[in-house]
Formats: structure tokens, sequence, C-alpha cells
């Protein structure tokens, strides 16, 4: 197994409390509708949307390398905008990762823009580490989900205020 992390930034011209109310906080509700063609459903298994829920993200058939992921809160710091999660089943669980993890942080920037970072660590099943193009794919995902989010913002200027 190999462990290894990466990490990645983002910028958005939405305030930091709206991704973060819409994004991180009620993602579960705002994926189906912003991206139908992509998220069929968000079902809440466990938990009242605190650290320790989980949240099962079922994807339609344009998702073409799994059907879905279900993900637990380990971290939810409202205070810093501080979001950490583990994929615990589907996704590449199983077929390429042993365990992976994503932390988002969001930082207020000048003008009421905003500033992020992604972290994510993982765990290879075998002894050969991701590849960019893995690594891409694995980001790409959140950095969808992200601008998805700010693209409804930016268009609803009263949602999520």
């Amino acid at each position: 197994m190999v462990s290894g992390s990466f990490t990645d930034e983002f910028s958005s011209p939405v305030a930091v409390d709206r991704l973060w109310k819409a994004g991180i906080l009620d993602t579960h509700n705002l994926m189906p509708k912003i991206a139908p063609d992509y998220v069929k459903s968000v079902e809440v298994l466990e938990g009242n949307g605190g650290v320790g829920t989980v949240k099962k993200f079922n994807f339609t058939d344009a998702v073409e390398a799994f059907d879905y992921v279900t993900d637990r809160i380990e971290v939810l710091d409202n205070e810093n905008h501080i979001f950490k999660y583990s994929v615990i089943d589907g996704g590449l669980i199983g077929t390429r990762l042993k365990s992976y993890s994503f932390e988002v942080k969001i930082v207020p920037e000048a003008d009421g823009k905003s500033f992020g970072k992604v972290a994510v660590e993982y765990e290879t099943l075998d002894e050969t580490d991701l590849t960019e193009e893995e690594r891409s794919k694995i980001k790409g995902g959140v950095f969808m989900l992200m601008k998805g989010v700010e693209v409804f913002l930016l268009a609803n200027p009263d949602a999520y205020a």
C-alpha cells in the first residue's frame, strides 16, 4: 500500500458564508437540484448533519466510474470553515483505494470573495501510487461541486444569504 496526499486551491467570487451554507451544510439538498445530470439523490443514512453524519451520494449513468459514494463527516468547524470527510464506501474504495478523505478549508478574501484549499489523503490497495490523472479525477469531483454551487449562488443572490 502507498499512503499519499495532495492539495489544490480554488478562488470564488462568492462570500465564504454563502459557499459554506450551500456547498457544505446543505449539499445533500442542493446537489441533486443543481447537478441532476450527475447526482440522482443524496441520502442521509446516519446523523443530523454534524460530525459522524453519513451521507450516500447516488449518481446517474453519466458518472461512469461508479454508482455512488458514501462518506462520513469527520470535522465540521463552522467558525473556521473547515470540513473534513472520509469516503467509507463506493467511489474508489475497494477498487483502487483502501481509504481516502478530503479536507476543505474556505477563507474570506477582499471584496467578499473566497479562497479555498482542498487536501486529499489516501491509501492505495497496492504498491502503486496514484497517477496524476487519477489525482485530477479525485479532486475534480470536489471542484465540480464547488463550481456548481458557485454558479447557483451567483444566479440566485438571495439564496443562502
